[in-house]
């Protein structure tokens, strides 16, 4: 079934203006300015903002965290991502058994999403431990699976140490493969957290007193080196939180470092660590990194304005609060770490960030749909509105508010952290592939309707 989508104000990265756009087959078929079919439905979106459908390139649907369990699985947390304008994720795998090969995580995922996710999906590969084997099969992973992009931490159980690390930014230069990568100091995070214990500090507000800002800055600094030694490795660095952290990156764009890019999430723009104040509410929020202060917040959307991030993601990893995170509540060490928010992201970044001046349109469209997809191997495929790209696209009403609330989000999880914003914009409908998936709020679509991405390469090669 043809579609024109008639009379929007169509948003890309680069402009806002009105048009028509004609869907065939699940793809754009053309974009101008009176176009007609007449075997075509029609969609008016007059008075409307027309977007590429969002790209989340950090989820951790279905994660198994130690003994906690994300409790969203593909199915649930794909939900709340289409019915909050996002229509593809790249999700980041769990760590596997201790010494499995990287096939092993892959062929997990597969089990786990496969048949039931409901938006475009594909995953990011986890290096646990570095082998000439591991190293081996990152190019055959890369070139089989077009899982063009790993993940490594520098902190948890199976932190990389900085030769592992280097072997493998030197193998992800030669295989042309993208390196994702937590950044703390672990020794540091881990004396404190240590020492606070011992102390009998075990409120939430001790949890970002434990991972402070310079643990973020000073990991983020040294993964910089490594991957300049490298050979500037292609490098992404995820859920950027502080304006310390941020200073680093600033100081590698000064040098002309190249190849590397930032992520930030919704979270660090729009909350800070006075939750934490609350013993009950705080654990909504524990999450690593931890939130941190107003001043955070402002010096990262200072950092968008100025084009110095490139990607707000959401580093969605949901547990219950009636359940799960209320193992922290006499030990903040003990709450597994992670919140929700694929569902909230682009009402929330459009309310806070476009309605208030803090970012444009076409900068929201960058962050949320174009540079994810030029980060990892997904452009023009996704991300934008072109002929010859998926018909993946989100109508959005900016006259409309809505008061967000758990009551209203479709994942599995039993909180939002947003309970009670009151966001300017709300989503009409999102199409996937050209089929309507939600619909006023609504989920329209139907189990396993996603299909699973293999990826390019990434513009950082």
């Amino acid at each position: 079934m043809k579609k024109i989508i008639k009379n929007g104000r169509i948003a890309t990265d680069s402009q806002v203006f009105k048009g028509d756009i004609l869907i065939e087959n699940g793809i754009i078929a053309a974009i101008g300015d009176t176009l007609s079919d007449p075997d075509a439905e029609i969609l008016d979106a007059s008075e409307k903002y027309v977007l590429p459908g969002a790209v989340d390139v950090h989820t951790h649907m279905d994660l198994q965290a130690g003994k906690y369990r994300a409790v969203d699985d593909f199915y649930t947390g794909t939900v709340a991502a289409a019915c909050g304008g996002t229509t593809s994720i790249v999700d980041h795998m769990a760590f596997g058994p201790k010494g499995c090969s990287l096939w092993h995580q892959v062929e997990e995922y597969h089990r786990l999403a496969d048949g039931n996710a409901v938006v475009d999906y594909g995953f990011h590969g986890v290096i646990q431990h570095v082998t000439p084997s591991v190293l081996k099969e990152m190019e055959e992973i890369s070139d089989n699976e077009g899982i063009t992009s790993f993940k490594i931490y520098m902190t948890y159980d199976f932190m990389l140490k900085d030769d592992e690390i280097y072997q493998v930014l030197k193998k992800a230069k030669e295989a042309g493969i993208v390196i994702a990568v937590h950044c703390e100091n672990d020794g540091v995070l881990n004396y404190l957290r240590k020492t606070y214990v011992e102390q009998g500090l075990t409120q939430p507000k001790y949890h970002p007193l434990s991972r402070p800002a310079r643990c973020e800055a000073e990991a983020i600094n040294r993964m910089l080196h490594l991957a300049a030694m490298a050979g500037e490795a292609p490098l992404y660095i995820v859920h950027l939180s502080s304006k310390e952290g941020l200073l680093e990156i600033q100081k590698a764009k000064a040098s002309h470092q190249k190849h590397f890019a930032v992520e930030t999430c919704t979270q660090y723009l729009t909350l800070t660590d006075s939750l934490y104040q609350d013993d009950q509410e705080g654990l909504k929020a524990i999450m690593s990194p931890p939130l941190r202060k107003e001043e955070d917040t402002q010096a990262l959307w200072q950092a968008l304005k100025d084009d110095v991030i490139d990607v707000v993601a959401t580093d969605h990893c949901p547990f219950l609060f009636a359940g799960d995170k209320q193992a922290g509540a006499m030990d903040f060490t003990a709450c597994p770490n992670g919140a929700p928010g694929v569902e909230e992201r682009l009402r929330v970044l459009f309310s806070e960030g476009v309605m208030k001046g803090r970012i444009t349109l076409p900068q929201m469209v960058k962050y949320l749909c174009t540079n994810p997809c030029r980060m990892y191997g997904l452009y023009p495929q996704k991300g934008t509105l072109l002929p010859g790209s998926d018909a993946d696209i989100v109508i959005l009403d900016p006259t409309k508010s809505r008061v967000l609330t758990h009551t209203d989000m479709h994942g599995a999880c039993d909180y939002t952290c947003y309970e009670g914003w009151k966001v300017k914009g709300d989503i009409e409908l999102v199409m996937l592939r050209g089929n309507v998936i939600v619909k006023d709020n609504h989920f329209l679509g139907e189990k396993g309707c996603g299909n699973y991405l293999k990826r390019r390469k990434s513009i950082l090669v």
